[in-house]
């Protein structure tokens, strides 16, 4: 039944009025939804315009501040001012002038060079900034095609470094603060040396100096060889630095420096055998040495652990001695760690030790149909037959050892491309073990014949010529009286005794060239404990890296020459990281910054000890290298980085 038709007129009525109220809304929210939006354009404007204000207001305040911008953002918290030759630290709303740490170093009283020159050094105390894409080269007189190359190749890695500087400092969004930069102009000369390789008679010197002229920089580095115009490369990258306020990379404005190293054989020996370091590893140590001068990787390749050399020439070695498929280095590995090294003026010194510390590599000649090459692997116990396990060494009555070892030699040679100086290892030879298998000789007659067997192997591996100097591990066989058995027109001996060791003393005393690694100064892996017990290990405390720069064993030559023995031939000396408990990883604070210090005592060999000054600058090394992603480890709390001359 249909509803009162009145019904249908009231809710026509009805609907009606709601829609003319949803209208009335809709118009009344939209008037004022204009009229908020209004509101807040105009409050928009109203801070913008404040805040432009005391931008403009800021932007006046900074151009009384030179080197200053903002830094990521956040107004820097401290700044340094040079007091009394001093860099004092500050809080930044306490001060007008505001300047970073580095700068301050760079330009107060101390040079901040590392190692020290050795000749006159006069630096501005005013800075200029520079960008990386704006230094060039210009090779200006070169003794060869080859040299030149180097040159181009050696500059290349420079800029490579600036490069990383300025991406860590975030140049790119800070460059404009602090006005243009200056382009940089490098004329290198080099007169003297047509063989860009590091030779033992290599002049490493060089002579640079600073100046600006317009709106250009110019640096002259002059030299008698590749190594020594590179090293001029280097000290250039010294005396330019990140700042981090300005966002931008600042050189000194002039200089003058004369330099030239003291000793000529700088190196750092390296074990890849107790443990197995990538390439890259490698590469990055060889870097850390070009930064602080050091000039010979010794690359103690192989042990009774391992031998991942693989060679062409003999392929068994690795086949049997390798820890596996990913432990090995491949000629394009050695080679890639020579031409880098080659570029930072590094030669590469490869060592296979024998007779002793040779391993299960050595194993394979029965089933070649060569007899045993070699005795006493692996045997038990260990601890009479060798220092730690497992044990072995080489049979010197078997022809074949010589022939294979003149392979390896040769391989050796060709992939280094060093021939003037060679190591044959000879350390820690078990009588014992000898005895046992050869009862009817003298094990020390064996041992002599044996070097003198294997002098001959490298003389043929070397195209019948002999390196200039061919390295032996000091050992017994280099105590009275066999010293006396050996050419000292031959053999040099590297000397890792303890430096008050008589044996040490005396093979100094007789006139054999040598290199000193006296274990009670430098070597890195002691103070860690032994890995086979609970013992303070094998060669005492750890070794500070005050204790290793404060090694002068040379000043003692004096004392000898009154008791009527020869001058003392030193050549050099190397820093050593055995690894038995190092690895990937780790190697960088092993290494760093102890190595800097023997580098700065092998180049300058200051006089002093660790003084402030020597502080100061290593500390600043440490920031460079760290720049290179070099982990070295720190000198003291960051806060004496900030408050040195608080904490000295």
């Amino acid at each position: 039944m249909a509803g009162p038709p009145h019904n249908g007129a009231v809710l026509m009525t009805m609907k009606s009025w709601g829609e003319a109220l949803v209208r009335n809304a809709s118009a009344h929210f939209m008037r004022v939804g204009r009229l908020r939006r209004a509101m807040f354009l105009l409050a928009v404007a109203a801070c913008t315009g404040v805040a432009l204000l005391y931008w403009r207001q800021q932007t006046g305040d900074q151009a009384h501040r030179p080197i200053h911008s903002l830094y990521s953002g956040i107004e820097p918290q401290w700044s340094w001012v040079c007091r009394n030759e001093r860099c004092e630290r500050l809080l930044a709303a306490e001060t007008t002038l505001l300047q970073s740490l580095a700068t301050c170093n760079m330009l107060c009283a101390s040079t901040q060079l590392w190692p020290q020159p050795t000749g006159p050094v006069s630096l501005a105390t005013a800075a200029v900034p520079v960008r990386a894409d704006s230094i060039t080269l210009q090779v200006r007189s070169s003794p060869s095609r080859e040299v030149s190359n180097y040159l181009t190749g050696a500059f290349s890695l420079f800029i490579k470094d600036l490069k990383a500087l300025e991406r860590n400092g975030n140049t790119e969004s800070r460059r404009n603060d602090i006005g243009p930069t200056r382009e940089v102009v490098v004329r290198v000369a080099v007169n003297g040396s047509i063989d860009p390789r590091l030779l033992i008679s290599t002049n490493e010197s060089y002579k640079l100096t600073m100046r600006p002229s317009d709106n250009v920089l110019y640096v002259d580095i002059a030299a008698y060889s590749f190594c020594g115009a590179r090293h001029g490369f280097e000290t250039l990258s010294q005396l330019i630095w990140i700042d981090p306020y300005a966002g931008s990379l600042l050189a000194l404005e002039a200089a003058s420096i004369e330099d030239s190293p003291k000793f000529k054989f700088r190196g750092l020996l390296l074990d890849t055998a107790r443990n197995f370091f990538p390439v890259n590893e490698i590469i990055r140590t060889i870097d850390a040495m070009a930064a602080n001068k050091l000039n010979t990787f010794h690359w103690h390749i192989s042990d009774s652990q391992s031998f991942p050399l693989k060679l062409n020439s003999v392929p068994q070695l690795t086949q049997h001695g390798a820890y596996g498929p990913g432990a090995i280095y491949t000629s394009e590995d050695v080679r890639n760690v020579v031409k880098r090294a080659k570029l930072r003026g590094i030669r590469v010194l490869i060592e296979v030790d024998t007779p002793a510390h040779v391993g299960r590599a050595w194993s394979w000649g029965p089933a070649a149909g060569f007899g045993p090459l070699a005795h006493c692997v692996e045997v038990e116990p260990w601890s009479a037959y060798c220092g730690e396990p497992p044990c072995g060494q080489l049979n010197p009555k078997n022809p074949h050892v010589y022939k294979i070892l003149e392979k390896v030699y040769s391989e050796i040679i060709q992939l280094t491309g060093v021939d003037d100086i060679f190591h044959l290892g000879g350390d820690e030879v078990s009588e014992r073990c000898w005895t046992q298998h050869f009862n009817d000789t003298d094990p020390m007659d064996l041992w002599l014949e044996f070097t003198n067997r294997a002098m001959t192997a490298l003389q043929r591996a070397n195209g019948g010529k002999l390196p200039e100097v061919t390295l032996l591990w000091s050992s017994r066989l280099t105590r009275s009286p066999y010293l006396e058995r050996l050419d000292k027109k031959r053999f040099a001996i590297q000397i890792w005794g303890a430096s008050r060791w008589p044996e040490s003393r005396a093979v100094l005393d007789s006139g054999f060239r040598s290199i000193l690694s006296h274990v009670d100064a430098w070597y890195l892996d002691c103070g860690f404990g032994s890995w086979r017990d609970s013992s303070d290990g094998h060669c005492g405390p750890y070794r500070s890296w005050q204790q290793i720069y404060e090694h002068r064993p040379w000043i003692e030559e004096m004392i000898g020459m009154a008791t009527g023995a020869e001058p003392w031939r030193i050549d050099g000396g190397e820093v050593c990281l055995w690894t038995e408990q190092s690895g990937p990883g780790g190697v960088d604070a092993r290494l760093w910054p102890r190595s800097a210090a023997v580098a700065e005592r092998l180049w300058s060999d200051r006089p002093e000890g660790a003084t402030a000054d020597v502080y100061l600058r290593l500390d600043t090394q440490r920031t460079r290298l760290l720049a290179k992603g070099v982990e070295a480890m720190p000198l003291w709390p960051r806060w004496c980085t900030h408050n040195p001359n608080a904490c000295l």
